[in-house]
Order: structure tokens, then sequence, then C-alpha cells
């Protein structure tokens, strides 16, 4: 008994802190403050664009993460650790770090080239300080936890049917497309998950790569940040609360889904 009293009480002390922190928003705002918040024009084309860039941030994740989690998963190839080094880098980075990385690459010139004066001008698709800078900012982040989510769900997927597939004549691509990827659907709607969670909260390298430009470049991240800098707490605790429910709606999905990954 004094066991589980100690190890409940050091471990209720961290959910007893996020109950009360859900708390105080809830009693700091009234139901009609938060209405009249979520009404407000500037809000609601930040939460579009944020679905909007959320979902293509987490597609643009699994599409490149897949491939990427199974190549890490399944083969030993030279310069194995540095990439799996690599992939780790975006979620340890300063988020700041990140965005005025993003930033450098685009206008960094490179003799009379640069990268934002071409997509500008020769290409006619600007990215700096545009909505195609909030949905690379997001992915920048949001591809790592793709990867490493697919890379669990393959490790977790015997690869010997893909062997026994290959000795009777299967390609190695006829062998993933058609055996190990069917098994991987839970993973795959894991890591899509996982990744829209994480562009929904992804702010730093947002407001430096893309800037916070209402009606234009503006998130829901970002608006939480807008309203505070002109004071306006009501309208910052009533986005903040918006964006806690979309990820308990996320992690909802997961637990229903029972993705059955063990890391």
């Amino acid at each position: 008994m004094p066991f589980f009293l100690v190890m409940g009480g050091l471990s209720s002390s961290f959910i007893l802190l996020i109950v009360l922190l859900l708390a105080a928003d809830f009693i700091f705002i009234s139901p009609h403050e938060f209405k009249a918040a979520l009404l407000k024009p500037e809000i609601q084309a930040a939460f579009r664009l944020t679905l909007i860039t959320c979902t293509v941030a987490a597609v643009m994740s699994v599409w490149v993460g897949t491939p990427l989690g199974y190549l890490l998963s399944r083969y030993r190839f030279p310069g194995r650790w540095l990439v799996d080094t690599l992939v780790d880098i975006p979620i340890v980075l300063p988020p700041l770090v990140l965005g005025l990385s993003l930033l450098i690459l685009f206008h960094l010139p490179i003799g009379n080239w640069q990268l934002e004066a071409w997509l500008r001008d020769d290409v006619g698709f600007p990215v700096t300080y545009r909505w195609p800078a909030v949905i690379l900012a997001q992915f920048s982040v949001a591809c790592a936890f793709a990867v490493r989510t697919m890379r669990v769900t393959f490790d977790q997927i015997d690869p010997r049917a893909e062997d026994v597939a290959r000795t009777l004549g299967c390609t190695r691509g006829q062998a993933f497309l058609q055996i190990a990827l069917p098994q991987a659907w839970r993973g795959i709607i894991a890591a899509a998950t996982i990744s829209w969670a994480r562009a929904l909260g992804e702010f730093g390298p947002i407001l430096v790569f893309a800037g916070a430009t209402r009606m234009r470049t503006e998130v829901l991240s970002t608006s939480v940040f807008l309203e505070l800098s002109i004071g306006n707490l009501d309208a910052a605790v009533a986005v903040s609360l918006l964006m806690v429910a979309m990820a308990v709606v996320v992690l909802l999905l997961l637990r229903v889904l029972g993705t059955g990954l063990t890391a």
C-alpha cells in the first residue's frame, strides 16, 4: 500500500497540474465571451487556414515519412546512423532556430541566384511570408514525428512475409506496396494524426518564416500571440481553448483507433 500511495502521489501531481491549467482557462472566460471571440472574422480565417495547412502538412509528412520509416526499419546502409540522427534534429531544435534556418535557406544568395527570388520571379510561387511558408514550417517538424511513428510501425511488422513474396517473384517495390503497406494502415493513420496535431501546435517557425499577418498567414497558434500582443486576453484564451478541444479530438481518435504502437 505505501508503494502505491507514493507512486500515485507523484503521478497525480502532473495530472493535477494539467487539470488545473484547463480549469483556469474555463473559469477565466464566459461562454458569451468565448463565442464572441470565435466569431471574429480574423479568428475564423485563422481557423480555416489552420485546418487547410495542418491537413496538407500531415499528408506531406505521411507521404515522406512512410518510405523513410520503412528504410530505417528494414535496411542497414552506410550512413544510416547519420540519417537517423538528422531526422530527430527538427524535434530537438529550438523552434525559432528552425524558423530562422528556413528563412536563411530561402534568402541565402548563391552567386546571383536566390531560392526565394527564383520562386517569386521565375516560377511565380513566392513562399516566404505567404501561406506556403506556413505549410513548410509545419511540415519541417511534423514529418519527423511521422518518420518515427512509421519506423515503429514497420519494426512491429514481421518481414518474413515480404521475404516470402520476394522468393515468389515480387520485386522490392511490389513487396512493399502489396505486403508491408497494407499491414501498416494503422500506423499510417496514427502518423497522419500525430503529424496533424504537431502541425496544429507549431508556432515559432511559422512566426519567423511566415509571419503573423492577419487574414493572410495567421493560424490559431499565432492568433493567440496576436491577441495577447494587443492585450485581448479573452480572445487569446478562447483560441487556446479551441486548440485544446481540437487536440483532445485528435488524441481520442488515436485511442479509438487502437494503433497498437508501443512507442
